[in-house]
């Protein structure tokens, strides 16, 4: 299991509309790519891929969620075997005992069972190839520019590649989007990433689908460790719909605080026992 850089970063906003196929052409298609640029993020990916590929640290950490639906509080541990969590609050209140010991109940249940383990890691195994893919995209999928260059960080620009053939559904929509990515320097690491629809996508004429205009997403991460780090927020906001009838609403609003590095070697069952015995544990910030 990696940290999955690009399968938070990607994953929830275009893994999960990966359900549509499309075409879309930037907004200016005489707007030409700039080698020098394109060079500058195609590095900065190779980075990503290599620290991704060396990065075998675990962590523990508060997960605050907003969905339409509520606002959660979790406790996140992650292991070498998988990770595991525990929601601690619902709307900004505390869970009562009945419900801190149902969660206890489910954490035991995924321990034991190594058939959940097992599809939590195969889950894990495609989501971080199918973002490794998009990651490997990025250079060309989009037209490059440099909008601003700090002592501290480089922020570059990317509306659609009109050239570019997606080679996937995930792809498809991946490369309707137009936003900004900061990279940091000196390590070259991708800091922030945002992206928008920049129009309606149709599917079918509409009628098989739409992805409306204006659907966003934006991901923030910042280093824990030397060579180490780690999305702290993600904001996903896309709505459309399929088939007629079902409608798409990614509404999602995540925010990581308190990360503590989990001991090496730690098991499931090792880790099942921070939080059960530690429902709302004082972590140290990193």
């Amino acid at each position: 299991m990696t940290n999955g850089f690009f399968r938070c970063t990607l994953a929830v906003p275009l893994l999960s509309l990966g359900l549509f196929t499309g075409r879309i052409s930037a907004q200016n298609p005489a707007t030409r790519q700039d080698a020098q640029v394109q060079q500058q993020i195609r590095s900065a990916v190779e980075i990503e891929l290599a620290a991704d590929r060396n990065d075998h640290s675990r962590w523990q950490y508060r997960s605050q969620v907003r969905k339409p639906e509520g606002d959660s509080l979790y406790l996140v541990v992650e292991t070498d075997h998988g990770s595991v969590k525990k929601k601690i609050q619902q709307d900004s209140k505390p869970l009562p005992q009945e419900d801190l010991e149902k969660e206890n109940q489910r954490i035991s249940a995924f321990v034991h069972d190594s058939s959940q383990q097992a599809k939590q890691h195969k889950d894990s195994e495609q989501d971080d190839k199918r973002a490794e893919n998009l990651l490997r995209m990025l250079p060309d999928a989009f037209l490059w520019t440099v909008k601003a260059d700090a002592p501290d960080s480089t922020t570059y620009t990317f509306i659609p590649n009109p050239d570019f053939d997606p080679p996937t559904m995930e792809s498809r929509v991946f490369a309707a989007m137009a936003g900004e990515i900061v990279v940091s320097k000196p390590e070259k690491r991708i800091q922030r990433i945002t992206g928008k629809l920049i129009r309606d996508v149709k599917f079918g004429y509409g009628l098989l689908g739409k992805m409306e205009q204006g659907g966003t997403f934006s991901v923030e991460r910042r280093s824990l460790a030397p060579k180490v780090w780690q999305i702290t927020e993600s904001h996903v906001h896309i709505d459309g719909h399929i088939l007629l009838f079902k409608t798409i609403s990614e509404q999602e609003d995540e925010v990581k605080t308190d990360f503590k590095p989990t001991p090496a070697g730690t098991t499931l069952e090792q880790a099942a026992g921070i939080l059960r015995t530690q429902p709302a544990p004082s972590m140290a910030n990193r």
